[in-house]
């Protein structure tokens, strides 16, 4: 998949199939318009591609990486990427984004969008005015319906909403995947090591969106092979940390992963963070939370889909 982030690099291209919008979640509503864009270009002919921006512009925090969005619009077909920083689109007319940039630049003949797509600056441009401009143009345009949960529709407000509340499950009902990231592996305080119970530690991105603070049952997957752990993602009160981790234990996992990129799933919430009065205390605790992560994995197997 060809990505261009910068619009220096916006050069000639093949006629596409465009799905427009943040997709700052990649959620099942999100994927509908984008296989939509992909089934349409395939029938027409058309290269599918993508026009989105790398964060939320609504400076709100993503819940899925900029690298697992590429992989995973690669994995549904899509063959071209804009990823273009919101703040350098932002103050475009809505004719000019559509024009300009769209038709022109992009080489759209036809376009794919959501019901609630707005556009241009301060965002003037909405459904109504897409279909005006691609009628003017001779292109096409299709809206795909919301796509709809226990009634409401699905939006990345209430998987965000979910994550912050620890509401892992119904988050990953929304996504029509597992919540989590792949991320390297750093170094720590290596406290857990002494205890016995050796940790990874990954460090979560700036602008990805924060889960409660707290315990989950978690998988992790390395080399292929997937290991069942108790997370703790927060500031470690007991210990003290200065930014935000998320700290895995993996109680079947013997090895050296300092370095390298782990995946992990959260499946459920098993406790809030909280400072314990001793080293000792806070060992038993986890490996309590170990047997409460290990009773989850049983009953919520590893996901079968290929980002790793």
């Amino acid at each position: 998949m060809e990505i261009i982030k910068e619009l220096e690099e916006m050069k000639e291209a093949s006629p596409c199939s465009l799905a427009l919008g943040a997709f700052d979640g990649l959620h099942l509503g999100h994927m509908a318009v984008i296989q939509k864009a992909v089934a349409l270009g395939d029938a027409r002919g058309l290269e599918p591609a993508v026009f989105t921006f790398p964060q939320s512009p609504h400076g709100e925090g993503d819940v899925i990486t900029e690298r697992d969005k590429e992989r995973l619009l690669e994995e549904m077909g899509v063959r071209r990427m804009y990823s273009i920083a919101f703040s350098k689109v932002k103050n475009w007319t809505a004719g000019q984004f559509v024009r300009e940039w769209l038709f022109s630049k992009c080489r759209a003949q036809q376009l794919c969008c959501g019901e609630d797509f707005r556009f241009g600056k301060e965002a003037q441009g909405d459904v109504s005015l897409l279909r005006q401009l691609c009628g003017e143009a001779g292109r096409a345009l299709a809206v795909a319906p919301p796509v709809m949960d226990e009634g409401e529709k699905i939006s990345s407000t209430r998987i965000r909403q979910a994550v912050k509340e620890g509401q892992i499950p119904l988050a990953n009902r929304l996504l029509g995947r597992p919540f989590g990231f792949s991320l390297e592996v750093i170094h720590g305080n290596h406290i857990g090591t002494g205890l016995g119970i050796p940790t990874i530690n990954q460090a979560l991105p700036e602008g990805f969106v924060l889960p409660r603070f707290g315990v989950y049952a978690s998988w992790a997957r390395v080399a292929g092979q997937y290991f069942y752990g108790v997370t703790n993602i927060g500031l470690k009160p007991t210990v003290g940390s200065d930014r935000v981790l998320s700290e895995t234990w993996l109680p079947e996992f013997h090895g050296d992963l300092y370095g390298k990129r782990v995946r992990l799933f959260l499946l459920e919430f098993i406790r809030p963070e909280r400072k314990f009065a001793s080293l000792e205390a806070l060992k038993c605790e986890i490996q309590k939370n170990a047997g409460q992560a290990e009773e989850a994995a049983k009953r919520l197997p590893p996901p079968k889909f290929g980002l790793a």
